[in-house]
């Protein structure tokens, strides 16, 4: 899935994509954005909106 385009995807589908990834793929968001060369912040603002933010320890985005 490319994330190239997450500023138009669903939020709701993206933070199931994203947390897919982050759980099979990716160590970290860090590395998450780096591979798929997107804005981490602009990711985290996304999710931000629906209730989400990104829990470093568990390695996904978690309800706040």
């Amino acid at each position: 899935m490319d994330l190239s385009r997450f500023e138009t995807m669903d939020s709701n589908i993206l933070l199931g994509i994203v947390n897919e990834k982050l759980r099979l793929e990716c160590d970290s968001l860090d590395d998450l954005a780096g591979y798929f060369d997107i804005p981490k912040e602009g990711l985290e603002q996304k999710l931000e909106h629906i209730g989400f933010q990104y829990d470093f320890i568990s390695n996904q985005f978690k309800q706040f």
